[in-house]
């Protein structure tokens, strides 16, 4: 049961071996919280999720790391608008994602922030001075050599010296070359700073996330996440920068997310063409979030519209209300999970994570469950399987769709239920299968619920 992951440093699909026998280390960019979260930050978050629930299934207890940017220019500039201290308003903001984390409940993770490790980012600083890879300017400006590290542009595959002649960089007379970048800044007039060998001032970007992910997690660590957008220049500098200091491999793998676009453009805040998390969460349960993000593999990007999330919403629906019925038609027994969907499942979660493959299988069974049903002689048994073998593959993903018992009363899922029949007799008299319209319209009459089509569509109502 080996796992294979593409890997972005070797551009091909590698078996899975971490650094320690049966542990995981995971490293992920995290937020620089300086706004509201929307879907573009929380799908890594919703996608590790499911990754570390199927690697502990595999047998592996999962280290994770994630880091908030928590001093950042931009953080500084939205801080002066609002007129309020930069570390006020990053707490607030980490605060608000920490929120929606736990309200999509996403397992917890280990999150360390920038300001809270300043030591261990001026130490892998000045590491690398010593060391001849970086360089202080007269201003007090720490820069890292990019010509001092010969594998410079291997994980986006880009030629410096290409790099070098297509940029649009204004070449800062305090840089050697124009493609070194910021290790350390010295403070500038009403920014935060903290003591360095080089005069007060803070780090740049790059630097924090090396300083971060070694600090907690060692040298050559097992998995570096992220989102695409990160890999140059972020990730190719943290390599560089990580490998010089301590001339050992950084990360063993590196993973990156597909972008979230909406409007055909990726989902950020300066385009605002962003829905925050709590937004969406008015709309729509943390499961229905949770299975669209994941219905899509997780290299590829996803378009975002809300005809998407609501068809995945309805699906959902399905799901809940196949599982319902089950719960009445197997009189409450329990199952044992079928060995075809859930081996084929753990076949395709092994080949890469690939989540849209597996809740595929899920619908699978999901369909087979609903073909069971509408059997005039359901088999109880049979009903119970699917009904468990659904739930437990869907909690793998952290989706909670349990099956509901009969009750003796009159449930308040009975409305959905009942609407859900009527949608599937519409469905099928949309596909002329009128012998299974007709089944569903008898088997509610069975019930005591009689359906009455009208101009305006089908209404329903209990009998007597």
């Amino acid at each position: 049961m080996s796992i294979n992951v593409w890997n972005t440093l070797t551009h091909a699909k590698e078996e899975f071996v971490p650094r320690d026998a049966g542990k995981v280390s995971i490293y992920a960019c995290g937020l620089t919280p300086q706004g509201p979260a929307h879907l573009g930050h929380l799908r890594g978050a919703v996608v590790f999720d499911a990754i570390r629930r199927w690697l502990t299934v595999r047998g592996y207890d999962v280290t994770m790391v994630q880091n908030f940017t928590d001093v950042d220019d931009k953080i500084i500039r939205k801080s002066t608008e609002e007129g309020v201290p930069p570390q006020e308003l990053a707490e607030r903001f980490a605060k608000a994602y920490l929120d929606d984390w736990n309200a999509l409940r996403i397992t917890p993770v280990k999150f360390v922030k920038v300001t809270e490790n300043m030591e261990s980012i001026v130490q892998l600083t000045k590491d690398l001075v010593d060391s001849g890879h970086a360089y202080v300017s007269p201003a007090g400006d720490v820069y890292f050599s990019v010509g001092s590290y010969s594998e410079y542009g291997k994980l986006s595959r880009r030629d410096p010296a290409d790099m070098e002649a297509g940029s649009r960089i204004e070449n800062d007379p305090a840089k050697r070359e124009p493609m070194d970048f910021a290790l350390w800044k010295a403070q500038r007039p009403g920014e935060p700073a903290w003591p360095s060998p080089w005069g007060p001032g803070r780090p740049g970007w790059h630097i924090e996330c090396s300083a971060l992910s070694l600090k907690f997690l060692g040298n050559s660590f097992d998995i570096h996440a992220g989102g695409i957008d990160l890999l140059f220049p972020h990730h190719e500098n943290e390599i560089a920068q990580s490998e010089a200091a301590t001339r050992q491999k950084f990360a063993r793998i590196w993973m990156h997310w597909g972008s979230v676009n909406s409007g055909g453009e990726k989902m950020s805040k300066s385009l605002g063409n962003f829905f925050t998390i709590r937004e969406l969460l008015g709309e729509y349960s943390a499961d229905v979030l949770r299975l669209y993000v994941l219905g899509t593999h997780y290299r590829s990007p996803i378009d975002y519209t809300p005809i998407r999330v609501g068809e995945t919403a309805r699906s959902f629906d399905r799901i809940q209300t196949a599982l319902a019925v089950a719960g009445q038609l197997s009189g409450g027994q329990s199952g044992q999970p079928l060995a075809e969907y859930v081996d084929r499942f753990g076949v395709v979660m092994d080949d890469d994570f690939n989540t849209a493959g597996a809740i595929g299988v899920v619908f699978e069974a999901v369909a087979e469950l609903n073909r069971e049903i509408a059997l005039p002689a359901p088999d109880a048994n049979k009903v119970a399987s699917l009904a468990v073998t659904i739930t437990r593959l869907l909690a793998h993903f952290g989706i909670e769709a349990a099956p509901v018992a009969a009750s003796s009363g009159e449930s308040d899922l009975l409305p959905q239920i009942v609407e859900h029949a009527i949608a599937w007799r519409k469905e099928a008299r949309a596909a002329k299968q009128y012998a299974l319209s007709d089944k569903i319209r008898d088997d509610l009459k069975a019930l005591g619920i009689l359906l009455e089509d009208r101009p305006q569509g089908t209404t329903w109502r209990r009998e007597g």
